[in-house]
This record gives C-alpha cells, sequence and structure tokens, in this order.
C-alpha cells in the first residue's frame, strides 16, 4: 500500500480490552503535552497505573524533538515519528499508587561482560542481553503553529511503549493511531488498545496480519535468533538460522529493524558503511549525530540491522537526550577511561563537547526543508508517499568521484574534528579505527541514483536497501561461518542406544579456534573482501561484547536441537527388536535410562511447560519401560519395585 490504512471508530463494534494479551504486545499508551511554562506533561496513560513516576518522567522527556522546527509557516501542522529505548529501573512506586511488577533480570546488554575464558563449556547460561529491562517509545509527535494560541504553538507527542523492538508493527499502527487521537481525543487510545489486545501473541520471523478496526496490518516480525531471551525463557528458534547458512527466502528478515532505510539515511557516506559494520560488530561505542530525532532513530536502527542475523548485545539507544539518568554517568568519564559499549543518536550537538571520549562519531542526515512528511515506514505495511523528513539528499549519487577537492576536503574535515559541526551540519565519520573490511565497489555500482522525484526515489531506495542488507548479511554470515562446527549436532548412529544421553558439542577454546583459522584462512567470500590482518577481526570480536551472548545462545539452541533429535529417534525405535541383541547389563542401563527420560517428560507436562506431542512421548517411554521390565529376572524386578517412585511408572503393584 502507498497510503496508511483507514480506521474508523464505531462504538458499538469496538471490542473489549483484553489487559492481559494487551501486555504481548504494548505496555502502555501515553499522550505527552509540552508546556511551554512546566515543561512535559503527561495527560494521558492507557491502562493507567502501568508505569512508574520515574518511567513516566523518563518518557516524557524523550518524546519530543530538542526543539521546535523553525522550518515551517507559523500556522503549519508539522508530524514526525522517531523512536527511544531506555532502561527499566528496579522496582519503585507506581504512578498513581498502584503496584508495578518490574522485571529484574540478568545482566542487560550493554553492560559489562565477565571475561571471556579461554574455554567455553558446553553447556551455558542463558543471555546476559535481556530486553525485558528495555522500553521501546515509538513516538507520533505533532508541532503546531498557531498565532492564536499561547506562546505561538502547541507540541503534543501520542507514544506507544513496548518492550519489543517491533519498528514493522508499530510505525504504521502510529500512522493510524497519532492523527486518530487528535481528531477523536483519548477515545483512540481505548480503541486502539481494545483491537491490539485481540491480536494473536506474537509469532517471531513469521508474516503476522493483525486487524485494526477496519483495517490490517501485514507485518513480518523479526526472527527469534535476533531477539533476547525473557524471562529465562528460550524463544523457539530454529538451528537452521545458523551461520553459515544463508536464508532461500529474501522476503523474510533475518534481523532487527529489517524496514530501516540503510540507503536513505548513509547516502552521503555509504563508502564508510564497511567501517561502521566492523565497529559494530567488535562492539566499539559510536555516537550518531543528526539533525532530527527520525534521521538518527534511522541511523542507529539501520546500523543494528547491518550485523543480521548475530544477536546484537550492545546497548543502543535511538534517540538520546540529556535527561536521560545515563547521561550523568557518561558525562563522568574521564579523558583515558574507556567509553561503555553503546550506540548513541543524538540530535544535540552539545554531545560533541559533553561525550568527548567516545571514540567514533557519525554525522548523517541533513536539515530539513519545509516539509510535513513522516519518515519511512515498513514497506510490507501502510506509508505515507513522499520523501522522508530530512532523508533524501539533494546532491546526486556519486559513488567514483574521488577529485582533488574532494580529497582536500575529507582532510579537512579530519583535520577541524567533529566539532566543526557546531557551526555547520556535515555527513562525515570521525574514527581513528582503521578497517580490514574493503568497501565492496559492486554493490556500490549496482545502486540506483534516484534523482529527485520523490516517488521515484522511495521505490529505488527499496531495491537499494534490498542491495545492501543481502551483501552485509552475506557479510557476517561468512563471518560467523567458522563458528559453525561447534555447533554441529549429532544422531543416534546405526547399533548404539538412543536412550543414553547425546555426546556434549564440541568444546570451545579461543586459542585453538584462532589457531585453527590461522591455518584454514576465511574462505574465498572474505579473503576476497579483507586485508592480510583479517585474523585480527575476529581477536576483536572474540573479546568484545557480542561474541558471548551469540555463542551462548546459538549452543543453546543447538543443545535443544540435539535433544529434539535424539527424542525423535526414541519415539521411532522398536524396543522389542532393541533389547533382543542386548546383554543383561544393557538391558538394565536401558531401563535406568528410559526411566530418567520419562520422569523428565512427566516433570514437563506437571510444570504446564510439556510440548503438544508430551503426552505420546509419556506413552511410548511407559511402553518402552514395562516391555524391558517384564524381560528382567524376577529378583531384578523386585529390587526395582521397591521403590514407589519406580513402581508408580509400571504396570506393577507391589
Amino acid at each position: 500500500m502507498s497510503r496508511s490504512p483507514s480506521f474508523s471508530v464505531k462504538s458499538e463494534l469496538s471490542p473489549t480490552l483484553d489487559p492481559e494479551s494487551l501486555q504481548q504486545w504494548v505496555v502502555a499508551f501515553c499522550v505527552i503535552r509540552f508546556d511551554l511554562e512546566q515543561g512535559q506533561l503527561i495527560e494521558e496513560c492507557y491502562p493507567p497505573r502501568t508505569l512508574t513516576q520515574d518511567e513516566e518522567l523518563e518518557i516524557a522527556y524523550s518524546s519530543f524533538p530538542d526543539s521546535v522546527s523553525q522550518h515551517h509557516n507559523r500556522s503549519s501542522i508539522h508530524d514526525c515519528m522517531f523512536f527511544f529505548r531506555f532502561r527499566r529501573r528496579q522496582k519503585s512506586k507506581p504512578s498513581n499508587g498502584s503496584s508495578s511488577e518490574i522485571s529484574e533480570a540478568g545482566n542487560e546488554a550493554g553492560s559489562p561482560k565477565p571475561p571471556l575464558n579461554n574455554n567455553v563449556s558446553n553447556r551455558q547460561g542463558r543471555s546476559s542481553n535481556d530486553d525485558s529491562r528495555y522500553i521501546y517509545g515509538f513516538v507520533f509527535n505533532r508541532q503546531r503553529h498557531d498565532e492564536r494560541l499561547k506562546r505561538g504553538g502547541e507540541q503534543k507527542s501520542v507514544v506507544i511503549l513496548s518492550h519489543s523492538p517491533y519498528s514493522s508493527v508499530f510505525r504504521p499502527l502510529l500512522q493510524i493511531m497519532g492523527p486518530l487521537y487528535f481528531d477523536i481525543g483519548k477515545k483512540a487510545l481505548e480503541h486502539i488498545a481494545a483491537y491490539v489486545s485481540m491480536w494473536p501473541s506474537p509469532a517471531p520471523g513469521t508474516l503476522m496480519e493483525l486487524p485494526i478496526g477496519n483495517a490490517a496490518l501485514k507485518v513480518n516480525l523479526p526472527p527469534a535468533h535476533s531477539l533476547p531471551l525473557e524471562s529465562g525463557m528460550l524463544l523457539e528458534e530454529s538451528a537452521s538460522s545458523m551461520a553459515p547458512l544463508l536464508p532461500t527466502n529474501q522476503s523474510v528478515p533475518q534481523g532487527l529493524f529489517h524496514d530501516s532505510d540503510i540507503f536513505g539515511i548513509f547516502r552521503g557516506i555509504l563508502l564508510q558503511l564497511w567501517v561502521l559494520w566492523e565497529l559494530l560488530l567488535i562492539g566499539e561505542p559510536i555516537l550518531i549525530i543528526a539533525p532530527t530525532p527520525p534521521q538518527c532513530c534511522e541511523a542507529v536502527a539501520s546500523l543494528v540491522s547491518l550485523v543480521a542475523p548475530l544477536l546484537f548485545s550492545v546497548d543502543f539507544r535511538p534517540y538520546f537526550t540529556i535527561h536521560d539518568p545515563e547521561f550523568a554517568h557518561l558525562n563522568s568519564i574521564q579523558e583515558g577511561h574507556a567509553f561503555p559499549p553503546m550506540i548513541l543518536g543524538v540530535t544535540n550537538i552539545f554531545f560533541l563537547k559533553s561525550l568527548r571520549n567516545i571514540p567514533h562519531i557519525v554525522s548523517v542526515g541533513s536539515p530539513s526543508p519545509n516539509s510535513n512528511r513522516l519518515p519511512f515506514s515498513s514497506r510490507s505495511t501502510g506509508r505515507i508517499p513522499g520523501r522522508a523528513e530530512g532523508f533524501g539528499l539533494q546532491q546526486p549519487l556519486s559513488l567514483k568521484k574521488f577529485s582533488p577537492s574532494n580529497l582536500l576536503n575529507a582532510v579537512k574535515l579530519r583535520r577541524e574534528g567533529p566539532l566543526c559541526l557546531m557551526t555547520e551540519h556535515k555527513e562525515a565519520i570521525w574514527t581513528t579505527y582503521t578497517a580490514i573490511t574493503k568497501p565492496d565497489t559492486s554493490i556500490l555500482n549496482r545502486l540506483i541514483d534516484a534523482g529527485m522525484s520523490p516517488r521515484v526515489e522511495e521505490s529505488m531506495s527499496v531495491v537499494n536497501n534490498e542491495i545492501l542488507r543481502r551483501h552485509f548479511l552475506e557479510l557476517t554470515t561468512n563471518f560467523l561461518a567458522p563458528f559453525g562446527p561447534y555447533f554441529r549436532t549429532t544422531t543416534p548412529s546405526e547399533g548404539t542406544s538412543p536412550f543414553v544421553d547425546p555426546p556434549p558439542l564440541p568444546p570451545f577454546s579461543v586459542d585453538e579456534f584462532l589457531r585453527n583459522l590461522s591455518a584454514r584462512g576465511p574462505g574465498k567470500f572474505l579473503s576476497k573482501r579483507m586485508k592480510s590482518n583479517w585474523l585480527d577481526l575476529y581477536r576483536r570480536f572474540l573479546k568484545g561484547p557480542n561474541f558471548m551472548p551469540w555463542f551462548q545462545r546459538r549452543r543453546m539452541v543447538a543443545e535443544q536441537e540435539q535433544q529434539r533429535i535424539w527424542k525423535q529417534a526414541r519415539m521411532k525405535t522398536e524396543i522389542q527388536e532393541f533389547i533382543s541383541e542386548m546383554s543383561e547389563v544393557e538391558v538394565v542401563d536401558s531401563f535406568t535410562a528410559i526411566e530418567k527420560h520419562l520422569r523428565g517428560e512427566i516433570q514437563l507436562q506437571e510444570s504446564g511447560k510439556g510440548i503438544d506431542d508430551s503426552a505420546a512421548t509419556c506413552s511410548k517411554l511407559r511402553g518402552d519401560l514395562q516391555a524391558i521390565f517384564d524381560i528382567l529376572p524376577k529378583d531384578m524386578q523386585e529390587l526395582l519395585v521397591m521403590n514407589p517412585q519406580t513402581a508408580a511408572l509400571l504396570d506393577f503393584s507391589s
């Protein structure tokens, strides 16, 4: 669709809110007004009493641009959309005196990680990247200039709060909800919340059709392997999402923010994407500065999407302000001390002075001309046509022209440093990091210059984004491929018992991995695109914040897959044929092994965690256990049933 879905409110047809179902998608809907005398004020929060007072304050400060746009006529309306992300605190008093339960899980993304052991065991704990401690706020901001109003205008934001980074859902939902609120007021929040509470549970990695009034959002959710673990539960994901396999279906997203406009926002510095990819891979801190919140958010989201299918474990803030509680800590970091791994998107040039210790600074976008356009949204959902705010650069695409003047300008930018942005905004990157990966000119040459037409530019951006996203997906997948053997599962071989525990996954040693990789080489794909010191990139990756959470997660998925394979083998085993070739000792060992598996399945059922075939599995294992018991010597049978728990599993009463 080229336009946002329409929405009409009919009270007699509106569904009833289901608060528990709503929480699967949304924490709350808020409306925040900017009062020129009192500051940011939350006018509405629905459902009520879902946020603490501290959270309300942080949301209010994050829901407005740093300053009202000055690029519009005095009677105009200017809408923009962006999003922010903040960390939830420990339990504190909720707003309006209600109780608010805030999950307190392990280490969060971007926090100092434990030192990397030289050997990684085959059984790992849960990932340190737990997003239950983060909230995403998706903002529809309206600035209205009217000389008849006090101080010449007003500013309000409609905000969707969620634990999930589902930009492909909440952007088009905001395109419906934002204008609707300004038409009918609080009723819009109640009606939208009721419809959202009717949605099925999120199904990561799938195309979902989500009804909203008389419209429907068709959206692709990011895959399970790109989402963090929540509440200790492992999202259902397939081992096939592992490197080194590239996805066969290109329409299925492979990471977060697959709807972001990489080409549009980085168009002026496309040659630097490979430098940024490496910085993201190894978890270096990056400051993104742009003229407007939509542009800095788009840049941060695009960078996060650049390393798919890697689980990105660095803390990222699409729109960061000086009011964030963590600003004081970041501002106090002394010169010479390491900056924590973070990606910060900002619009306030004050950060150039206050965060001098951040080693990599990227400037993107351009000051917005007169426009009331909304930023790009998901291609698979409704999108307001036209150029996104500040996304389209006026100069033609020029990737191969390296003139002396261009070289002089680059040298001048480097010499002036990022503080030159205090006087004039320019698209550039400042870093002392030397990239190992070479820009792929064949990819750049395939990109299409969209020209000046907004409609043509939008369609060409879709094509260019597909080219760029496919390339970096292939680049990341090939980079992760050498780790594949450590996630390789085994199946029971012919003549061996499927009832014994499967063998552990291969142990991982950093030194051994690097030694073997150095001898083997990076493979054809990477060897063509990387310099001779390519092994240094692996060393940095192994020490960085992304490796351990990703490696642990993949090991857990591989172990889960191996357990599933061996369980299938047990279900297919004909027990009578199996035991006919066994010695008495092997028969007894098999009885013990089957009993252990049966107890495990029963415990899963009793805890409510059993899967669909648990009942069939229990029935099969009970039959196998009884078959083995029946052929045991009488004295052995009597000894076994002395244990009442064992006797309860058998058709035998003592």
